[in-house]
């Protein structure tokens, strides 16, 4: 009998393109012959995956780094607080090894060296898969997936330092982006991909748009091209971090004619022109007015979700009321926003009159109480119709579920209430005739009148 295998725990933290590196990293050590447990006692070394784009996200992982030593010991620290190393030697001097992110190579070879593999001719030579697929080890439930088609940025936005930690754009080819894609729906039953990057919109610019082919046809390494492509493979596509470049309007059409799911996810973060060029982003706010009205007017159904910056520094009382304006008027469909904080090498952090942290706070809760009253507003419009959703777990009598106005884990819900009773079960779409709505979340019971059983075949 083989000797037991070598034991990697892993620890992922960040956002969903931290969570993708963790996929490919996990993968990865299966098919070299390693074990993934659940626990540090179980563990012989522990990988944790980092973030570091704000203050808060480097506490939570210097806190997981540091509880993995207290707990097992040996630790390899990787992802974007890796590019901080000198922090993470000052409060742990002794871990294994430090790494950037999406540095699968430095995190495979640090693994190799705290657990060597002892050679078996028998089963060395056969890569071992996650069990029953050959798409990799996914984090997320079965049928949704995170599809990230590029890394890196060419912006310099001033509150980011994410350029810092994963450099500049550099775009997967498009026919290797479609071949998983094609992996994930065929072989692994995914029914939703969610494509994200750093900034989708720019997704082949580096490449010069390079044309390649899949299933006997060229696609171009373009935004537009490859939502054609994956429209051909009959789930749901959600696209996320698209900054608001005026080719943007050239993917609308395919949403209204069904192709694509009619969401749009594009960080505005402000609505004055002086703010946004202190944050070096677009301040055509009156083109972004009108491109909102169009777009609406092409694809009614369009989901529009956004985040935005309150109190960055020298915004002004009057320059935030012109925000909540912009709020008021363009009813953004899904928004979050956040208290500025100032990010260890952000060029911001240079601007002068900062904002006190109390009115930070205050604008903070004033802007989430507009977006609020638009949120319920919106939400409770769609009392009465029937909206085609996707079953994510079931609770007690309740199927939890989402429509195609929700992302997973940022956005709201749908409860179908006979959800138990009417059999269905994660990864079923069904229509739900919506009966009440909340603030965040729609509630409803399933419309057996228009043929359950031939959605759970779609």
């Amino acid at each position: 009998m083989p000797a037991s295998q070598p034991k990697v725990g892993f620890v992922s933290l960040g956002c969903p393109k931290a969570l993708v590196d963790s996929e490919r990293i996990l993968t990865q050590l299966r098919v070299d012959g390693y074990d993934i447990v659940q626990t540090y006692d179980d563990a012989d070394v522990v990988v944790v995956n980092t973030c570091g784009f704000i203050d808060s996200a480097v506490a939570e992982s210097l806190d997981a780094i540091g509880e993995a030593m207290a707990e097992n010991g040996k630790v390899i620290v990787t992802g974007c607080l890796g590019k901080r190393s000198e922090m993470i030697r000052e409060q742990y001097p002794d871990v294994l090894s430090i790494s950037g992110p999406q540095d699968y190579g430095s995190v495979m070879s640090a693994v190799h060296t705290a657990l060597p593999q002892s050679h078996d001719p028998f089963t060395n030579l056969v890569p071992r898969r996650a069990a029953g697929d050959d798409v990799g080890i996914k984090l997320t439930p079965k049928h949704y997936a995170y599809l990230k088609i590029s890394e890196g940025c060419n912006h310099r936005c001033s509150f980011c330092i994410i350029p810092s930690m994963r450099g500049d754009l550099v775009s997967r080819p498009v026919d290797d982006v479609l071949r998983e894609a094609e992996r994930l729906v065929v072989r692994g039953g995914v029914r939703e991909l969610l494509v994200i990057s750093q900034d989708t919109s720019a997704y082949g610019v580096d490449v010069k748009y390079a044309e390649r082919e899949w299933r006997g046809k060229a696609y171009q390494t373009r935004m537009k091209a490859l939502c054609e492509g994956l429209a051909e493979l009959g789930v749901w596509t959600r696209l996320h971090y698209v900054y608001p470049y005026p080719h943007v309007d050239d993917i609308i059409p395919l949403m209204a004619e069904g192709k694509l799911l009619p969401y749009l996810d594009i960080p505005f973060q402000h609505a004055n022109p002086r703010v946004l060029k202190l944050m070096k982003r677009p301040g055509a706010v009156d083109k972004v007015r009108e491109r909102i009205a169009r777009w609406r007017g092409i694809c009614p159904e369009l989901t529009i979700r956004s985040t935005f910056i309150v109190g960055f520094p020298g915004e002004t009382e009057a320059e935030f009321e012109e925000l909540l304006d912009f709020l008021r008027e363009v009813r953004l469909d899904r928004v979050g926003a956040f208290a500025y904080s100032p990010v260890d090498g952000a060029t911001a952090n240079a601007l002068p009159d900062p904002v006190p942290e109390a009115v930070k706070q205050e604008r903070l809760a004033r802007f989430m109480e507009v977006q609020a009253e638009i949120s319920t507003q919106k939400l409770e419009d769609k009392v009465g119709s029937v909206q085609r959703c996707l079953v994510d777990l079931l609770d007690g009598e309740l199927a939890i579920a989402r429509s195609m106005a929700d992302a997973p884990e940022i956005d709201g819900v749908v409860q179908i209430q006979d959800g138990r009773d009417a059999g269905l079960q994660p990864g079923e779409f069904v229509d739900v005739r919506i009966m009440g709505s909340d603030e965040h979340d729609l509630y409803g019971e399933v419309e057996y009148g228009r043929g359950l059983e031939l959605l759970r075949d779609a």
